[in-house]
């Protein structure tokens, strides 16, 4: 009807520049019409598009995908699956070994520990003298030497700093062998595992940690005196309160890469 009203005009006026106004003013409306008609129907619902519910079906959502653990009452997630090697359910790095997450498939080996105990029991019997020979020399008893260096290792040893104060114990780690540093200060929280307590010591000192592939040579934290390996599955604080071949807060132990069937270091004295 505008449009018909504007063409009206323009047949009866006979002045140049009326027709010329009257002209763009016809050219805009028409432009601000279409605009508005393509604004109103530029969804693929509004104009009614054949394709609009194939569209809708083939679309898929890009949610970055996460791995939830399995662990009960644990809502943490992982962006790279973390499995168990034995029960092979998933987990988050706080419950990926078998004593943290309760694992139906753990086996605690007791026949294979007592002929351990064994062998250990025999190292230890066999280097008596050597021992005998260091105390005639001065050496201080481990516990007492260990009482001494807690103080110097307090100030410069590193560790999570999540870590309660009243439940930080405190060594002096030996390193690998061919390793940059022979020894670095940590703590650990007497509370986690012994395999816990490895995997925060080798973050720590940078070292190659293949734990959880079966076939890899194992990071182990073993015994200065008698060289054992200590079971991954037991806790820092049983070894603490251990009354044979206890852990010393402020005392040594050794991190070193066994075999899968080896449990104790042949020469732990070369490492100190």
């Amino acid at each position: 009807m505008i449009l018909f009203h504007f063409k009206w005009s323009l047949r009866k006026t006979k002045s140049l520049f009326h027709k010329i106004l009257l002209l763009l003013i016809m050219m805009a409306f028409s432009v601000s019409v279409k605009l508005f008609l393509s604004l109103q129907h530029r969804s693929l619902t509004a104009h009614g598009c054949s394709e609009a519910n194939l569209k809708n079906k083939n679309m898929k959502l890009d949610y970055h995908k996460s791995f939830p653990c399995m662990y009960k009452g644990c809502d943490g997630r992982e962006l790279v699956p973390v499995l168990c090697a034995y029960c092979e359910k998933q987990f988050c790095l706080r419950h990926r070994h078998q004593s943290d997450h309760e694992c139906e498939k753990l086996e605690i080996p007791q026949a294979r520990m007592t002929g351990t105990r064994q062998l250990i029991k025999d190292i230890v019997d066999s280097k008596k003298e050597v021992t005998a020979i260091k105390k005639c020399r001065g050496a201080k008893n481990p516990e007492t030497a260990a009482k001494v260096a807690l103080m110097k290792l307090k100030m410069h040893a590193c560790g999570e700093k999540s870590v309660p104060q009243t439940d930080r114990i405190y060594f002096q780690v030996f390193l690998p062998k061919g390793s940059k540093n022979k020894s670095i200060p940590m703590y650990i929280c007497s509370k986690w595992s012994i395999g816990k307590a490895i995997d925060s010591a080798a973050c720590l000192a940078s070292l190659k940690n293949d734990n959880n592939k079966t076939t890899a040579k194992k990071l182990r934290l073993c015994h200065t005196e008698s060289g054992e390996a200590l079971p991954l599955d037991q806790t820092v604080e049983s070894w603490i309160n251990s009354k044979e071949s206890p852990l010393y807060n402020g005392g040594n132990v050794i991190l070193e890469y066994l075999d899968n069937d080896t449990e104790c270091l042949a020469d732990p004295d070369s490492y100190l």
